[in-house]
């Protein structure tokens, strides 16, 4: 049975008192920081045929579990992108000299959702696109903004993207997403799959991510959905 999660800001906020009061540092949550940023000017022209995006934000637990949420995904996978396969392993990424960062691969149904919605999801509520190589509590160049697009239409949507909203002054800061195209990418170990679902009660998940969720619902109510899709679904 998939388990909902009714209370998201309460829980969230009942464990980051509880972090408090271990000594564990709080950094500002993300659903404060989520702000709804303009839809893209530019967009692709929508197909018939399943699509995919790779977006990276920081660690993938987080922006699984946000598109995991999101009306027209179809499948949600956490792993890694900017390296060479061989060297696609959660424990040779952490130190930080693969080149890979972890990604989350997004199969979306075109007709329902745009590849243009799924940035702007991405840009207002999955992560901080003006943190350099960093978001939140983790650090390094594993943890960078960045897109991998599939094909050179993507790559022109997220740069155009890029540059409106930088031309908006929409973030206080500019952004430092970067457009890696050109890279496979790798899935994550089976134990990183659906992690924000399987753990919602760890003090990182609760403090970090699950107000991410809560903002996708509060600023994309339409495209929310309270059931997430998830890995394991699939593949039992």
């Amino acid at each position: 049975m998939i388990k909902r999660f009714p209370s998201l800001p309460a829980l969230a906020g009942a464990l980051s008192l509880l972090a408090v009061a271990a000594g564990l540092a709080v950094t500002q949550s993300s659903a404060e920081e989520a702000r709804l940023v303009p839809p893209p000017a530019v967009d692709e022209v929508p197909g018939a045929a399943p699509e995919t995006a790779v977006l990276a934000g920081g660690c993938f637990w987080g922006v699984q579990g946000v598109f995991q949420h999101v009306k027209g995904v179809t499948s949600a996978v956490s792993g890694y992108a900017g390296g060479d396969a061989a060297t696609a392993q959660y424990e040779t990424v952490s130190g930080g000299g693969t080149g890979h960062a972890e990604s989350v691969k997004i199969t979306y149904d075109p007709r329902r959702i745009s590849y243009g919605r799924i940035l702007q999801i991405y840009f207002s509520v999955a992560h901080d696109p003006t943190q350099l190589n960093r978001q939140g509590p983790d650090s390094g160049t594993q943890y960078r903004s960045a897109i991998f697009p599939a094909d050179a239409e993507q790559a022109r949507v997220a740069k155009a993207y890029v540059e409106q909203l930088d031309r908006a002054g929409v973030f206080d800061d500019r952004i430092v997403t970067r457009i890696e195209p050109g890279h496979a990418f790798t899935p994550a170990e089976d134990y990183h799959q659906d992690y924000m679902t399987l753990h919602p009660t760890s003090p990182y998940i609760a403090i970090n991510d699950l107000p991410k969720v809560e903002a996708l619902q509060r600023l994309f109510p339409e495209a929310y959905r309270a059931d997430p899709v998830l890995v394991s679904a699939q593949t039992n």
